[in-house]
């Protein structure tokens, strides 16, 4: 394998990180390798496959690496060794919340690094992580060019009226507003539509990201028009252990009454809810679909009922729809969730093909349908790859 200039893409969580490689050839990207290590600070350990998906590692580190910097160190030498990169000429960084200031890509800089520090509080379990493996690699390999890709920057533009709480007005004007959230694969649907499903490309569409993390966006001809998460990632749909749209009067409730304070609502909202808090059994919908528990099947039956109720909202908001696209882990492999969802919607003019849909799509409605739904599988990765080299190429 030649050996060529690699972006490094991370997306990082509090005890994992996800990368891919991709060498540069014409100035577009194309991967070389993607995997994780899990386990940073405790037990890591890397698995990796090459571009076409064959396995290239699954190796336990031991005592080799633990923390952020080590597996970071880690992983530079075995892409230079194993991943077919001769050396990394730039990381780009899946970063939650770009607040109002960053709508775009950015190069990142001490002062850049500041302003996202100060919008953890927004995003505070997100936020700390996405920004842990920047300083790493600053650590390890001074003088790296590194980009921020922002979960929200594709959400930016929406108008206006989308963005607003009913509070007072210097609460917005203190950045308490709306913002919307994974930006990144819902860019990616957008740039791929012409291609898979061109017929509702600049169209009313509806892109359900379902997965861990959930979240459904309204577009109309490849721009937000708005989306169910709203101030945090915590707002929407109900998700593996995150809770979704809440009554306020619930925390509340849960401070006054139950003698809760903020750092104990916060763990049971983001960690303890969701499928997790309503089954009592698992966050994994694949362990729910086979699970003959009855609080399993309560737990999808509200995720179902939600995502059919926030459809409706967002098709509301574009005053039509024409099409509904499913993505992510959940919307691209559970078959199941989707005729369910598409089957409650048939009155927005759907028809499950129930073959199409088990074949995994794309299209997974008939022919006559009046909306057609698409399981389109999402590269947040490929996103932030090519943003990366956009940004170099400006400076």
């Amino acid at each position: 394998m030649v050996a060529d200039p690699a972006v490094l893409v991370i997306n990082a969580g509090s005890s994992s990180l996800k990368f891919s490689a991709y060498r540069v050839r014409d100035g577009a990207p194309e991967r070389l390798v993607r995997g994780q290590i899990e386990g940073i600070h405790d037990h890591p350990r890397l698995t990796a496959r090459d571009g076409e998906g064959a396995a290239l590692a699954e190796e336990d580190l031991g005592t080799q690496a633990h923390g952020h910097e080590a597996c970071l160190t880690y992983l530079l030498t075995w892409l230079r060794d194993h991943g077919g990169a001769a050396e990394v000429a730039a990381a780009g960084h899946r970063v939650a919340h770009g607040g109002t200031r960053f709508a775009a890509p950015v190069r990142i800089d001490a002062g850049v690094m500041a302003d996202l520090e100060a919008l953890t509080p927004l995003a505070p379990l997100h936020q700390p992580a996405n920004l842990a493996p920047i300083r790493a690699l600053e650590t390890v390999y001074p003088g790296l060019a590194q980009v921020a890709c922002f979960d929200t920057g594709f959400h930016s533009d929406k108008p206006a009226v989308a963005n607003l709480f009913p509070l007072p007005r210097h609460l917005a004007e203190a950045g308490v507003r709306r913002y919307g959230f994974h930006g990144l694969s819902y860019e990616y649907i957008a740039a791929t539509l012409p291609e898979v499903a061109p017929e509702i490309a600049d169209g009313r569409v509806v892109v359900a990201h379902l997965g861990s993390g959930a979240s459904m966006c309204a577009m109309r001809g490849g721009r937000s028009v708005d989306s169910s998460m709203g101030f945090t990632a915590l707002d929407g749909l109900p998700m593996g252990t995150r809770c979704g749209t809440l009554d306020p009067g619930v925390v509340l409730y849960l401070l006054r009454q139950d003698g809760m304070d903020a750092d104990a609502v916060e763990r049971l909202l983001y960690n303890d809810s969701g499928l997790k808090g309503v089954s009592g059994i698992s966050n994994d919908m694949r362990t729910l679909l086979a699970s003959e528990d009855a609080r399993a099947a309560e737990a999808i039956d509200l995720f179902v009922y939600r995502i059919v109720q926030q459809l409706g909202a967002l098709a509301a908001a574009l005053g039509g729809l024409d099409g509904l696209v499913f993505t992510a882990g959940i919307g691209e492999r559970a078959s199941v969730i989707r005729a369910r969802v598409v089957t409650a919607a048939a009155w927005l003019g759907m028809e499950l093909d129930a073959a199409a849909n088990e074949a995994g799509g794309p299209r997974i409605t008939t022919a006559g349908s009046r909306v057609s739904a698409w399981a389109i599988p999402t590269n947040e990765e490929l996103m932030i790859a090519r943003h990366t080299l956009a940004v170099l190429a400006e400076a």
